[in-house]
């Protein structure tokens, strides 16, 4: 049945994919129209995220910010798509690192990197750095059920020279590397929630007290590594920048949770300024003080 439902639908997306930008977002439009008023995609789920993080905003305001959230999730789902065909050329374009000067300047300090990001913006378009970059990249992922669309998903991140790896090999792909002495650098796209029972820190993301994930911190200060946040911004429709912010050369002269939360702090001043690119769909302060 996997396999069915696959054959199924990657002729669409390929279609998809070698449409123009200009064809892809009108199409955008439409998948808005359809899964905004037609099957309302965890709608309930956005307005209760909005209400919960920006309560100082009046219900017409979170309003508008819902309506162009998902306008730019599908935007998002279609740029992702369009990645099986695009260029090198094109993506350079279409997703600039403004400073990406202070990356090089890590990778010759002779030590692994630690990357911290957000679901926000163009989160997807981020392992494009993979072709300018030194290091063997690494984008670390949560495996998706049905192995056919898993591989895609696969194909389409790794385009640009990243390596996906799931989040149950983290650990051990980074270790082997340690060992190997190969210097990577790890993407974490770390502001989801955690499994409670895994919650080993609580702080205040957008005004809530929630547990967040602290395997980033925990790794690079076990292996010594850089630790940088990627801040992006998304410019006009499908065009996107990424500025990289030093976060620590030296981890373990850190306290115990200071990075983790010095990169809540990040994520809720790129929030902040834009809402309305920030991944609202996922139930992100299920578990909450």
């Amino acid at each position: 049945m996997q396999l069915l439902i696959f054959i199924i639908f990657y002729p669409i997306l390929w279609l998809i994919s070698i449409l123009p930008f200009r064809l892809l977002y009108l199409l955008s439009d439409f998948v808005y129209f359809i899964v905004y008023r037609i099957i309302k995609y965890r709608k309930s789920t956005v307005r209760e995220n909005l209400a919960l993080a920006l309560p100082h905003l009046s219900k017409e305001e979170r309003d508008i910010i819902e309506k162009k959230f998902f306008k730019h999730m599908c935007d998002m789902f279609l740029e992702m798509i369009k990645t099986l065909s695009i260029s090198k050329k094109e993506m350079d374009k279409r997703f600039k690192f403004t400073n990406i000067e202070v990356y090089h300047n890590l990778e010759k300090k002779g030590k692994s990197i630690a990357l911290l990001c957000a679901h926000y913006a163009s989160y997807e378009w981020v392992v494009s750095m993979n072709h300018q970059i030194t290091f063997k990249g690494y984008g670390i992922y949560k495996k998706i059920a049905n192995k056919y669309f898993d591989r895609l998903v696969h194909d389409i991140r790794s385009k640009f020279k990243a390596n996906l790896i799931t989040t149950k090999e983290t650990a051990s792909v980074i270790d082997e590397n340690n060992r190997k002495g190969i210097l990577s650098i790890y993407g974490f796209a770390s502001d989801q929630s955690p499994k409670i029972d895994k919650a080993l820190h609580w702080c205040k993301f957008m005004g809530i007290e929630t547990p967040v994930h602290t395997g980033a911190e925990f790794l690079s200060k076990r292996y010594d590594m850089n630790v940088i946040f990627l801040r992006t911004k998304k410019v006009k429709r499908g065009y996107y920048d990424g500025t990289f912010e030093l976060m620590a050369e030296n981890p373990k002269e850190t306290k115990r949770f200071e990075i983790t939360d010095d990169y809540i702090s990040r994520v809720e001043k790129q929030i902040y300024e834009a809402p309305e690119f920030y991944l609202w769909t996922h139930k992100r302060w299920k578990h909450r003080r």
